[in-house]
């Protein structure tokens, strides 16, 4: 443990559960769901409202060998592609053969999906896929329905929330497991102030950091909470290099930030093309699959015709597709087009990259346990070893789903335990606040130095900011910034400044391009970092970094058969 927690006030309150679920998107109302049904207690604590986590923004659809002819073998063969070499092929191979199961009870839960005329699930295909093999639902708004089903059930079996919610600090015991966490509920929960949920299983699912960069398609509360938390409460961390940069969000001029609205790879697994200013395809002989190669290889494409142009985006074209196409199977993205001024049915949609999905984050084993036993991941905010270098397009809500079932099964397979009481670290050191309007600050290093186009140079200049930030927040501001007062805006920022630091210290250590990370002055892909990064945080609040031996991960503190 490293002693280390946010600069915040003492739980005013608090309740008892089983286990305690952080996140309601796909995964955390999954595992609650599960753990529910088994007799545990269980509370789910959300930062906003139940549905608005990034699972209902999530377009294309759920990856699963579902379709006549495709096997999970095939779906391995592509996500181990797609993962550029840094896959844990046993957790790629839980995920896809365990994937189609995982989808049917999803539709037992309630969560209906498009249907084709046979009147079987409507398959489509995406960038890194050989096979029609993605489940969708209201065209182009699966996510929404799976979040709308997985609500439905949460309120339906009556499982206790609590919305409005920042999970703070994990709480541990005298044995150093986890004991629940701290949090804070924003005036429109249940509760009010800081308080705690005391449980002997602590579930993250929150979700991913693409807030850590000025413009993304993750909504605003994305600010990496989870992994600060993990790091804080002394768990491993990796792969936070690997940000994946959607190739297609629709561009809404130079100086636009925050959530971006994405158009999704669906529209190219439907037949759209990518033109540049003058009408050309520019991906044919970029790569066999052409506009669906993988989302890293499309990003890339993009990114070097933008600099050879001297443009700042390139086109979707889908004229083809008509009006009834464009309204039928792609509505959310039609009706996102046309509020910003833009006819897809008439017009090339512009579109540019932005930072979408962390590939890395709280290392976890095949059962969702990290390395502090009783503190477990699963969603965006785990590192599986499932998505290597580079997710393969609509993975993510099949991993969210295995994994939380993983984990549940876990949770419940374990000894019944009477949770230890928490106990505050022996010697305890509060992180400084970042100075006021630090936020703003962090995305635009980030974005400038740790984006689409990394060097040596861009992460070093970002590194030395990034220090700088931090120096000031320890030295309580500067003769024209004051440090911030504690509060949800100061703490979330704490979070962002903390995985923005981790996120380049790794960046800067792998030396390559691989996957998603795109080191112009190393462009070329080396089999000698055919490794993992595996990074955690010291009581003195500096980084020790690691490389794995294999590219599967080591077994964490709490599997069995490992030290303890």
């Amino acid at each position: 443990m490293t002693g280390i927690r946010l600069h915040a006030p003492a739980p005013g309150w608090a309740i008892d559960a089983d286990v305690v679920v952080v996140g309601s998107g796909v995964a955390g109302l999954t595992a609650a769901l599960r753990c529910t049904a088994a007799g545990l207690r269980t509370v789910v604590v959300t930062k906003a409202r139940l549905d608005d986590g990034s699972t209902r923004w999530a377009q294309g659809g759920i990856a699963a060998a579902l379709g006549e002819g495709d096997t999970p073998e095939q779906h391995l063969d592509d996500t181990l592609v797609a993962g550029a070499g840094l896959c844990d092929e046993r957790a790629v191979r839980a995920l896809v053969t365990e994937g189609p199961g995982a989808v049917r009870r999803l539709m037992a839960t309630g969560a209906d999906f498009d249907k084709d005329p046979g009147g079987g699930i409507a398959l489509t295909r995406e960038g890194g896929h050989h096979r029609r093999r993605i489940a969708h639902a209201g065209g182009d708004a699966t996510g929404a329905e799976i979040s709308r089903a997985l609500v439905e059930a949460i309120r339906d079996r009556g499982v206790r929330f609590i919305e409005h919610a920042l999970v703070l600090d994990l709480l541990t015991d005298a044995e150093g497991r986890a004991a629940g966490v701290t949090l804070h509920v924003m005036g429109e929960g249940q509760h009010d102030g800081v308080g705690a949920v005391h449980a002997p299983a602590v579930v993250l699912a929150t979700g991913g950091m693409g807030q850590v960069f000025s413009a993304t398609t993750n909504p605003a509360v994305s600010t990496g909470d989870g992994v600060a938390l993990a790091l804080r409460a002394g768990a491993e961390v990796s792969d936070l290099e690997f940000v994946q940069f959607h190739p297609t969000v629709l561009f809404l001029g130079a100086g636009s930030e925050g959530q971006q609205p994405l158009v999704s790879e669906a529209v190219r697994g439907e037949g759209a093309h990518l033109v540049d200013a003058d009408g050309v395809r520019f991906m044919l002989g970029q790569h066999e699959l052409a506009e669906l190669a993988p989302r890293d290889i499309v990003a890339k494409a993009i990114t070097r015709r933008m600099q050879e142009q001297g443009t700042t985006h390139m086109y979707l074209d889908a004229r083809h597709f008509g009006a009834a196409m464009w309204a039928e199977r792609f509505p959310t993205i039609l009706a996102a087009c046309r509020a910003h001024g833009i006819d897809p049915v008439t017009e090339p949609v512009p579109v540019a990259p932005a930072a979408h999905y962390a590939s890395g984050g709280i290392r976890t084993d095949l059962h969702g346990r990290t390395t502090v036993p009783g503190l477990y991941a699963c969603g965006e905010v785990a590192c599986t070893g499932v998505h290597g270098a580079n997710r393969l397009a609509s993975n993510s809500l099949l991993e969210g789903l295995v994994f939380a079932e993983r984990i549940a099964e876990d949770i419940t397979a374990s000894a019944p335990r009477v949770p230890g009481a928490p106990v505050p670290p022996p010697v305890p050191v509060t992180l400084p606040l970042p100075v006021a309007g630090a936020r703003s600050r962090i995305q635009r290093i980030m974005t400038s130095g740790a984006g689409v186009l990394r060097s040596e140079a861009s992460l070093r200049g970002a590194a030395e900011a990034l220090d700088a930030l931090h120096g000031d927040a320890v030295a309580g501001g500067t003769d024209d910034t004051k440090a911030a007062e504690p509060g949800v805006d100061s703490w979330e920022t704490t979070n962002l400044l903390c995985v923005a630091r981790v996120l380049v210290a790794a960046a800067l250590r792998r030396e390559e391009t691989r996957g998603c990370h795109w080191r112009e002055d190393r462009p070329e892909r080396d089999d000698a970092w055919r490794r993992h990064l595996v990074i955690r945080l010291t009581p003195e609040r500096t980084l020790d970094v690691r490389t794995t031996d294999t590219p599967d991960f080591p077994p964490t503190l709490d599997a069995p058969g490992s030290r303890k």
